[in-house]
């Protein structure tokens, strides 16, 4: 079997990466970073008219017909130069509007609309009473500056027709100037954060529960794709490191202890790679198991990326986590994404629902 990208998908993965290498230099993401609005409005555009964010629609909305193998090869690109630019949060937005068959808002996306997604944790105090929202959520990518925002909140059923379904829902506002927060300091210098604050905002709601658990596999597998670009570019910059610099006469990387952190880097990163492009299988092709892929995923990248960024930051001995060294980089990028549509820690609780769920059906788990 099988398991590499077709001829056609390692030549749409050359073209991406051939574009970002020369419109998104590191330079550039530092440019952005530096603006008063932390992202590139002119590279976006320029992703828009590449299609990119139409890449999974089909040919009849006005998209590519590709699939999310498609985008796991831009994701990963994109992780790779730290686009300043709402990609991620745009084509997971753009896919649960197409599975809640809202095309109005697949068109609008695919067209450059920017969309922010919050996917709310225990923590935040946001919640959803019929079509309106109240509260805070936690913080969000792009929130500042987004056109729309996709929200996942608990769902307050008192007097609602709806009554009988329970747990989450997703809904759609749009953003005004009086509903955008300001800028917060982050840890991601090149996606600018906030907290949105609703107090009864109209809202349209796009689905339920299982709309909601769609938009969680969607967005995992969406950020194990961009650790996988960081963490693939982090343990490069570090490997290429030992080899230049020379301490006692000798290349660093000639020493075993810096040998074995590069290996496991290596092994690490190999790790992120195959449950990452298993999760956007899955999700390209709707497998009964796709949860669980996405689920898997998130935890593998969340707590191996978190290893190969401490080794790659060791093998440069500190100099990586300087703001002249490009290294901070991706391992900002990096801790934003291990947080952001759950941690490892609350994927491990989801998937042992799932085999828990498998085991008292008699299914096997393998």
């Amino acid at each position: 079997m099988d398991f590499d990208l077709s001829p056609d998908q390692s030549a749409f993965r050359d073209a991406a990466e051939d574009f970002l290498a020369g419109q998104c230099p590191p330079a550039r993401v530092r440019a952005a970073y530096e603006s008063n609005v932390r992202w590139d409005p002119e590279l976006w555009t320029a992703m828009v008219d590449l299609g990119w964010l139409g890449a999974a629609v089909p040919e009849a909305g006005g998209g590519l017909g590709l699939g999310w193998v498609e985008v796991a090869v831009l994701l990963e690109m994109a992780g790779r130069h730290v686009v300043p630019v709402p990609l991620l949060s745009s084509v997971v937005a753009i896919e649960v509007a197409r599975r809640a068959g809202a095309d109005d808002l697949v068109a609008r996306l695919a067209d450059g609309t920017t969309a922010c997604v919050a996917w709310c944790s225990d923590r935040s105090t946001l919640r959803a009473t019929g079509a309106t929202l109240t509260g805070r959520s936690d913080p969000v990518a792009f929130a500042p500056t987004a056109d729309l925002a996709l929200i996942t909140a608990p769902v307050d059923h008192d007097g609602d027709e709806r009554a009988g379904e329970r747990g989450r829902a997703v809904f759609v506002v749009e953003l005004t100037d009086d509903l955008r927060p300001e800028i917060a300091t982050g840890m991601d210098l090149s996606r600018p954060l906030g907290w949105l604050e609703f107090d009864q905002v109209a809202a349209r709601r796009l689905g339920g529960d299982e709309l909601a658990s769609t938009l969680t596999d969607f967005g995992a597998a969406a950020t194990v794709l961009e650790l996988l670009g960081t963490s693939a570019v982090a343990m490069e910059l570090a490997v290429q490191y030992a080899k230049d610099r020379v301490q006692f006469g000798r290349p660093i990387g000639s020493f075993q202890a810096v040998k074995h952190r590069c290996a496991d880097m290596l092994v690490d990163v190999e790790g992120i790679r195959s449950s990452a492009y298993w999760a956007a299988w899955c999700l390209s092709v709707n497998d009964p198991d796709a949860s669980i892929a996405a689920s898997t995923a998130k935890i593998w990248a969340g707590d191996a990326s978190k290893r190969v960024m401490a080794s790659a930051l060791q093998v440069h001995g500190g100099v990586g986590f300087t703001w002249e060294h490009d290294l901070h980089l991706f391992m900002k990028r990096a801790q934003l994404d291990q947080l952001s549509f759950g941690d490892s820690s609350w994927h491990r609780a989801r998937l042992g629902a799932f085999l828990r769920a498998k085991v008292d059906a008699g299914s096997s788990v393998l």
